[in-house]
């Protein structure tokens, strides 16, 4: 009888357990997908008014759906460091205005070659959550693209992981 009654006890903690994780533990799908934007001038739109500032604007599609706006907070040449002349690292911010209504926000580290460079990109955006149903949103996603500094514009694809609680 006590052996019965310990195994139940057991059954039930861990049962408790899973339902706990299960229902605390993100949820997390793969997300492939395009983008295009184009360059905002700094002083319109969401862009600072900073003469250095650089935004874009666009919109994703695939596994994430919406319109996107994003920030240059700092950058720095990768010759500092040894690298190649045209090419510059940065960082920034992006937010996503998704379909649904809710936003996506990221912090986006990568790198661009600027002119007269060959106008490759590479990008990292990892997701620090953002409002309604993505208010808890983790994940990254990798981007990799063109930027054509005559037109500016900018396009590629992305492919990553979004969770959500």
């Amino acid at each position: 009888m006590k052996k019965s009654f310990q195994l139940i006890c057991a059954s039930q903690v861990l049962f408790a357990i899973g339902v706990a994780l299960a229902l605390g533990a993100p949820t997390c799908k793969p997300v492939v997908g395009h983008f295009e934007a184009v360059v905002v001038p700094p002083g319109q739109g969401h862009c600072p008014s900073d003469p250095g500032a650089f935004c874009t604007s666009g919109r994703v599609w695939g596994g994430i759906q919406g319109n996107y706006q994003f920030v240059m907070t700092g950058a720095i040449p990768s010759a500092t460091i040894g690298g190649v002349p045209t090419i510059l690292f940065f960082t920034g911010k992006s937010t996503i205005f998704l379909k649904s209504g809710d936003q996506l926000l990221g912090t986006d580290t990568g790198s661009i070659d600027l002119p007269p460079g060959q106008g490759g990109f590479a990008s990292l955006i990892t997701f620090t959550g953002g409002t309604g149903d993505m208010s808890s949103a983790t994940g990254q996603i990798r981007l990799r693209g063109e930027f054509d500094a005559a037109e500016a514009t900018t396009n590629g694809d992305y492919i990553g992981t979004l969770c959500t609680q």
